[in-house]
């Protein structure tokens, strides 16, 4: 069987994978949802749900420095990373061991995409269908509550040095699905430049730095027009089955902050 990952590479499968190393904490948040458990013999040490997984299965390093020897130690007949996530020199190994999916993800779409992709791949094809319906279900209802007012946000995915999530990722894409513009203009992931930029609000995110209460003083200083906001940094970019939670959430922020 050849399949297409998402980076049009194209992978070659004697069989249905039954040993899965999976490099994403939200790709394998959604093997869990297609009731892989027996298949998944590998995970990163951020992929934190289910908690479950976390805690019995082997841990292979971090996203960007995966433990090559642990990994080919499982042999594994299916590795499934991410384009942003994983580095090119660590796929380039992972290659020599195993089979290698890659997702590319900016936008809902796109995840959505992936969602089916590997429901096809992994013999889930009527499981990514019923759950992409349901995503899109609850996409739908936001959309529809979304508001005609605009507001301009930055959100802040690091400290030291503090960058935003800019225009052309995941996190763009969802703040715009429920009201809000990307106040900087730059594109990826950007060092804010705190001197010429005028949000009307400021999302600090819950990963992949873990801001706190203890950081909203800075930002209320740097940006005293704006509304400081702590925000749970994975339901704006987790995009697997935690999608079926994050229409919800942004329909909560949306009714907190535009009204």
């Amino acid at each position: 069987m050849e399949f297409v990952d998402q980076m049009n590479r194209k992978i070659r499968l004697d069989h249905r994978p039954s040993r899965i190393v999976s490099l994403v904490p939200s790709q394998t948040e959604l093997l869990h949802y297609f009731g892989l458990e027996d298949e998944v013999v590998g995970i990163t040490k951020f992929c934190i749900s289910p908690n479950s997984w976390f805690k019995s299965k082997e841990r292979v390093g971090g996203t960007k420095n995966v433990n090559l020897e642990k990994i080919k130690a499982l042999k594994p007949d299916l590795i499934i990373g991410n384009k942003e996530e994983n580095t090119f020199e660590d796929i380039i190994e992972l290659e020599k061991i195993a089979p290698v999916w890659m997702s590319d993800i900016y936008t809902l779409e796109d995840a959505l995409n992936m969602i089916f992709m590997l429901g096809k791949l992994l013999g889930k094809y009527e499981e990514s269908k019923s759950l992409i319906q349901s995503i899109e279900k609850e996409f739908k209802i936001l959309t529809l509550n979304k508001t005609k007012e605009v507001k301009k946000v930055l959100y802040f995915i690091w400290k030291d040095p503090h960058m935003v999530a800019g225009k052309n990722t995941f996190v763009d894409d969802l703040l715009n699905r429920c009201g809000f513009e990307n106040e900087t203009s730059e594109e990826r992931y950007p060092e804010a430049d705190f001197d010429n930029l005028n949000p009307d609000f400021v999302f600090l995110s819950s990963e992949p730095f873990p801001f706190s209460e203890e950081h909203m003083a800075y930002f209320k200083n740097k940006f005293p027009n704006a509304q400081t906001k702590l925000v749970d940094g994975e339901m704006f970019s987790w995009y697997g089955s935690r999608l079926l939670k994050t229409a919800s959430y942004l329909r909560s922020l949306q009714q907190e902050l535009f009204h």
